[in-house]
């Protein structure tokens, strides 16, 4: 009884703030508080307060928020350990078997998992003449705006 007086007393007030803000030419305004305000007196006349209140003070819907609670934990905590294995048991058996059909490249001649001995040829000269350009084009741009 105390929760629907409470509600029915916000739910007031706000209507003359609403009204005041009104009288301001605020009308949007007015018009948006007054529809917040409206929420409490809804709830009220719906029940849905009565239902709180007396679920608020059951020990039962307590116990039973608890083991919700539980049963959130439990699945949070499945979902995590699935991912940090990598998915389901049938998932991870298919990308072990995936793995093993390819693990020679599929035009190689060669396993792509050798010992990795690879020679690379660079010509010498070639990067030293395009720096000495590249340096020369960025001097050119840095004389040109006088630094």
């Amino acid at each position: 009884m105390i929760a629907e007086t409470v509600c029915s007393a916000v739910a007031a007030a706000g209507l003359g703030i609403a009204a005041v803000t009104a009288y301001r030419k605020r009308f949007l305004a007015a018009t948006r508080i007054a529809a917040y305000s409206l929420v409490p007196l809804g709830l009220v006349m719906t029940g849905v307060v009565e239902w709180l209140a007396d679920t608020a003070f059951s020990p039962t819907a307590w116990a039973g928020f608890g083991v919700l609670g539980a049963s959130w934990l439990l699945f949070a905590s499945t979902r995590a350990v699935e991912r940090r294995r990598g998915g389901t048991r049938k998932e991870r058996k298919e990308a072990r078997a995936a793995a093993q059909r390819e693990a020679v490249a599929p035009a190689a001649s060669a396993p792509s998992l050798g010992a990795g001995s690879r020679q690379t040829t660079r010509p010498a000269t070639a990067p030293r003449a395009e720096a000495s350009d590249d340096f020369s084009d960025i001097e050119a741009i840095l004389k040109k705006h006088g630094i």
